[in-house]
């Protein structure tokens, strides 16, 4: 039985109709930034992933859900292991995940991949030259 969702989206399209759905089947709705915002001006019920990690969200929003709280919560099992650290640690199951990615060709024309980035900051920490 799917308790909890998770929901971060770039496209938002069709994401109210999705949202109400899952609402009306009884799961509680974890989202971040915009998909929450649109959820919840379709009326839809939701936890900001911040309240429900209790960690805010760091670097302009980029890490929102990179905590063990959500990744336990996703990557749990039904085993007696499992099961008992996660009540040990009060970490609830993330039952589904709902999950698109932005286009990374057209945001790449913005800027550089982030391995482009790493790659230049070793550059710059190593030499005083502007990276190739």
């Amino acid at each position: 039985m799917f308790r909890r969702a998770l929901i971060s989206v770039a496209d938002k399209r069709g994401l109210p109709e999705l949202g109400r759905a899952l609402s009306a089947l009884g799961l509680e709705i974890l989202s971040t930034g915009g998909t929450a915002r649109t959820l919840r001006e379709a009326g839809v019920a939701v936890v900001d992933v911040a309240a429900f990690t209790g960690a805010e969200e760091i670097l302009g929003g980029r890490v929102k859900t990179l905590h063990p709280k959500v990744a336990a919560g996703i990557l749990s099992r039904a085993t007696d292991d499992d099961v008992a650290t996660m009540a040990r640690l009060g970490y609830p199951t993330i039952d589904l995940v709902v999950v698109n990615l932005y286009r990374f060709r057209e945001a790449g024309k913005a800027r550089p991949p982030a391995a482009v980035w790493a790659t230049r900051r070793s550059w710059r920490r190593s030499t005083s030259a502007d990276p190739p």
